[in-house]
């Protein structure tokens, strides 16, 4: 008999008989592994083949059938009441190289999100920072194509606005706040921080290049321009977001949650502020 202490001893198979084969983890595939990520951008795509399936150009839909499958118009939103909109719009894109840019960017920082913030808070962080960034458009475009506080009644004043960027500058702004060494002790500094970096850039970049796109089409009257009040308002709300968050790696599950459902209401309830705002502009 072999003491508590003793070394384990080897297993003795009988002639014939072989080991029992040791159990293979599977790999979880791409999908399983961030689910909200890949449900957001099949919405987009959904919508976007509904919409070619109902004939809309491939390249370039026009104004009224961007509005006719959801787009925002300050005019319908504000003067009809269609708030709606400001849900729909985000899930609505112009052409194809409008959808594939915004996809390629909503992937890859959701890929990157969704382990810090699990699937609920990328859902959650799409729809609150996407109405967002709406909302702050919907504002802009009521104000400056109704400077002169003439012709309300007619929504055709206004331009129309889709697409997911807004949202995709709230991930962004969440991971800047999220990716922080210290909140994240458990992988290295180094990495993080190259990460961050990675996604200040992004978020850098993209505006300067939307802000340059924005002067020089509304200078020639371009008819097709980039909505940098949609980026900035979804910047904004997403480091608005995540300022109450902890990471979901490496904190427990009640806290999480608890930081969770704070950011939401938190959130929320500014952007109910902001909307009732709207409400009381004067119609003329």
């Amino acid at each position: 008999m072999s003491s508590p202490t003793s070394a384990p001893q080897p297993e003795i198979l009988s002639p014939g008989a072989t080991a029992a084969p040791r159990p293979v983890r599977r790999r979880k595939p791409m999908w399983a592994v961030a689910p909200a990520t890949y449900l957001l951008v099949g919405i987009n795509c959904a919508v976007f083949l509904t919409m070619l399936a109902h004939g809309i150009s491939f390249w370039m839909p026009t104004v009224g059938q961007v509005i006719h499958y959801g787009g925002e118009n300050a005019g319908m939103v504000l003067v009809q009441g269609e708030w709606w909109r400001i849900v729909t719009a985000m899930f609505v894109h112009v052409g194809f190289w409008h959808i594939t840019l915004n996809m390629w960017c909503l992937w890859n920082l959701g890929l990157l999100a969704e382990p810090l913030m699990g699937s609920a808070g990328v859902i959650a962080v799409y729809l609150l920072t996407g109405a967002a960034g709406d909302l702050l458009s919907t504002f802009y475009n009521w104000w400056f194509f109704n400077a002169d506080w003439i012709r309300f009644h007619d929504v055709a004043v206004f331009p129309a606005g889709a697409g997911a960027s807004g949202a995709i500058f709230g991930i962004a702004g969440a991971l800047i706040l999220l990716l922080n060494p210290q909140r994240l002790p458990m992988v290295p500094e180094r990495e993080i921080k190259r990460l961050r970096r990675s996604v200040i850039y992004f978020a850098v970049i993209n505006l300067v290049l939307g802000l340059g796109i924005f002067v020089g089409a509304t200078a020639i009257h371009s008819g097709l321009n980039v909505d940098i009040s949609a980026h900035l308002g979804g910047l904004a709300s997403g480091l608005l977001f995540a300022a109450p968050m902890v990471p979901r790696l490496g904190t427990p599950k009640p806290l999480f949650q608890s930081r969770l459902r704070l950011a939401v209401v938190m959130t929320t309830g500014v952007l109910v502020l902001f909307g009732f705002f709207l409400a009381q502009l004067p119609r003329g």
